[in-house]
């Protein structure tokens, strides 16, 4: 089985779509193929997200922040799914991706732009990674390729909201 191209978007491509990258490798178990990118990359990834997938015994090694003109260049991977994780990203004007991937929007929380104690910062990449790793965990069990391509869209944005109703509250 040819496994699923998923990239993950966000803007500084620092952080969150970090974790999500790494998260997916790991469980997709060889299925996916994750990649992140963010549409004005800071160019490193963030220490605590380093610190955190390190302490979550995921591979990090080759890890980079980069543009997401890089997956849309000519001769890029066919991509399945895009997934942008900050709302910054999923309000710009992504540029054409090769493969006509589903996209979704899973809003998540950035913890890089947290203030305060260090512990705080950890406390929000955890709950960051926590509310990825769900989602993520919710998208490999999905059917894929049981489902057709409206019911995949509908499941992609349903993985979005979830965590966001106890947001609300």
């Amino acid at each position: 089985m040819t496994p699923y191209n998923v990239l993950f978007l966000c803007t500084g491509n620092s952080a969150r779509s970090i974790l999500a990258e790494c998260y997916l490798n790991a469980a997709g178990k060889g299925r996916f193929i994750a990649n992140s990118a963010g549409s004005h990359p800071t160019g490193r990834v963030n220490a605590f997200a380093l610190e955190l997938l390190a302490k979550s015994r995921i591979d990090t090694e080759g890890l980079r922040s980069k543009s997401w003109d890089e997956f849309a260049r000519p001769g890029a991977a066919p991509l399945d799914f895009v997934i942008t994780v900050c709302d910054n990203a999923a309000g710009e004007v992504c540029p054409f991706w090769p493969g006509q991937p589903m996209t979704a929007h899973w809003s998540v929380a950035d913890p890089a732009a947290v203030e305060g104690s260090d512990e705080e910062k950890r406390r929000a990449f955890r709950r960051a990674f926590g509310e990825l790793s769900a989602r993520i965990n919710l998208l490999v069990n999905l059917p894929i390729d049981k489902l057709d391509r409206l019911a995949l869209e509908r499941k992609l944005d349903e993985i979005g909201l979830i965590g966001r109703e106890a947001l609300a509250h």
